[in-house]
């Protein structure tokens, strides 16, 4: 693992924000690159946002190679489409858990989208099936995410999954006390909470530049850059599927708000059921969900579901306004032992 960041500096760069260079706006936040079919996703995403009644829009970094066609469809869906020029770690021979992960290093240029003092980033292979928007309520000066599992087998190249060990149940398989104390807490980050800012940004990039990759490529990288101000979130904000099987007891499918259809063979507009447990009747009938949003055309854009504020564009006031927002449960450090 290559240097990390001093504690202090990730908190002067997260946390209060004096001279008041960042603004007060907020936005939900995906990547999209090539020309592939994960712009379905990122189509289904803008409708099930709009169908939780989020009050803030969604933003798409897009990479150059995005087509035009695409950016277009995506607009029409009332996304703001975002040019971004790509990011590539350091040159070494780290055999990464899937080829197209290196691409996801672009992802570190939303920490330039200072226009928004916070935001929530999703991947294009997610689904909200409620709304998150109290989630922006959250203190300030911390990442939040939703932790990883270790249990399948794309995690293999790892002491965790060697040993049996996963934060998920850590009273399961004890971490050996003869290896000293167990690694960090481990997110995924196919969806977090952040405060875009330059300085953050900075320090991201020049970090990087230091940072012999590794096999989760960026998700590695975060999980470094901000051990020391992560704080875990329910798995309701990020359901990983392989939860499903590896650690049902962890799930309440009806409270479940946010869907990350990262298991293989999973993505709702490739899905055939054929791969390893996506025969499962609880995967048929998240797929299902995924497709009811994606084909409702009443969740289609609507000019009027903006308003204008001078001569620009904007979202209406927060829909959810009048209503009483859940209260964020933070899970506590599993135990060590």
């Amino acid at each position: 693992m290559a240097p990390g960041v001093p504690a202090a500096d990730v908190q002067m760069t997260l946390g209060g924000k004096p001279g008041g260079y960042l603004g007060s706006r907020r936005a939900y936040v995906t990547f999209l690159a090539g020309d592939g079919d994960y712009v379905k996703g990122v189509v289904g995403l803008a409708k099930g946002l709009r169908k939780a009644r989020s009050a803030y829009p969604l933003v798409v970094a897009v990479l150059p190679d995005v087509p035009v066609a695409h950016r277009q469809l995506l607009q029409g869906q009332g996304c703001i489409v975002r040019e971004i020029e790509p990011v590539y770690p350091p040159e070494n021979h780290t055999q990464f858990a899937m080829a197209h992960f290196v691409i996801n290093y672009s992802k570190l240029r939303i920490w330039n989208f200072e226009e928004y003092s916070k935001m929530i980033y999703l991947d294009a292979d997610i689904q909200v099936f409620d709304n998150i928007d109290h989630l922006f309520d959250m203190p300030d000066g911390y990442f939040y995410a939703v932790m990883d599992c270790f249990c399948e087998p794309i995690w293999s190249q790892t002491l965790q999954y060697s040993i049996g060990y996963c934060h998920q149940c850590p009273d399961r398989v004890h971490w050996p006390a003869e290896m000293g104390s167990p690694p960090p807490l481990y997110f995924n980050a196919g969806m977090f909470v952040f405060e875009p800012n330059p300085l953050t940004y900075e320090r991201l990039l020049d970090t990087l530049k230091i940072t012999q990759p590794t096999p989760f490529a960026e998700q590695d990288f975060l999980n470094m850059f901000f051990e020391k101000t992560y704080r875990p979130i329910p798995v309701v904000y990020n359901l990983v599927l392989a939860m499903l099987w590896r650690h049902p007891e962890k799930v309440e499918l009806d409270k479940v708000k946010v869907v990350h259809y990262c298991a293989a063979g999973s993505k709702p507009w490739r899905y055939t059921g054929k791969e390893v447990n996506m025969d499962r009747e609880d995967i048929k009938m998240l797929v299902a969900k995924w497709w009811d949003i994606y084909n409702d055309k009443s969740l289609d854009f609507k000019a009027e579901d903006m308003v204008i504020e001078g001569e620009a564009f904007a979202w209406p006031s927060p829909i959810m306004a009048g209503m009483a927002e859940p209260t964020i449960n933070y899970i506590p450090t599993p135990s060590a032992a």
